[in-house]
C-alpha cells in the first residue's frame, strides 16, 4: 500500500499533471463565464431581435401537463430547443476562443523556435603566408 501511495506521489508532483490541474480550473471557470454571456446577454439579444421571445425557454410540447386545480400531476413533455439552442452557441463561444488561444500559442511557439537567420558566410582572410605566396605566384606569372 505504501509503495501504491509513493507512486501515486510521484504521479501528482509531476509538472504536466500540475498543468492539466490548473487548466481544468480555469476551464471550469470560463466555462461559467461563456454560459451567463450566452444565456443573459447573447440570448436576450436575439430573442429581442426575433420578436421578443426568450429562445432560453422555448420548448416544444410534446404532452401537455395532467393537471388536477391548481396541482401538476403529470409534468408536460416538453424538446427543449431553447436550451439545446443556448447550448450550442455556448459551444461555438467556447470552440472558437479556444482555436483563437492555439493559434496565438503555435505563432508564438514557431517564433521562438525560428533558427536565427545567419549571416552569409564570408570566405576566411587568407593568412600572412597565403598572401605572400599569391604575390609570388603572380610575380612569377608577370615574368
Amino acid at each position: 500500500m505504501k509503495k501504491l501511495f509513493a507512486e501515486f506521489k510521484t504521479f501528482i508532483a509531476r509538472g504536466n499533471v500540475m498543468d492539466m490541474a490548473i487548466g481544468v480550473i480555469l476551464a471550469t471557470a470560463f466555462g461559467k463565464i461563456t454560459t451567463s454571456l450566452v444565456s443573459d446577454v447573447l440570448m436576450p439579444l436575439i430573442g429581442a431581435i426575433f420578436g421578443g421571445v426568450d429562445l432560453g425557454k422555448l420548448n416544444i410540447v410534446l404532452k401537455a401537463a395532467e393537471m388536477n386545480g391548481e396541482e401538476v400531476v403529470k409534468e408536460a413533455v416538453v424538446l427543449g430547443i431553447g436550451t439545446l439552442l443556448t447550448t450550442i452557441i455556448d459551444f461555438i463561444i467556447v470552440g472558437f476562443i479556444v482555436f483563437l488561444i492555439v493559434k496565438a500559442m503555435n505563432a508564438a511557439k514557431a517564433k521562438m523556435e525560428k533558427p536565427k537567420e545567419e549571416e552569409p558566410k564570408k570566405d576566411p582572410e587568407p593568412s600572412k603566408e597565403e598572401v605572400l605566396l599569391t604575390e609570388i605566384r603572380d610575380l612569377l606569372k608577370n615574368k
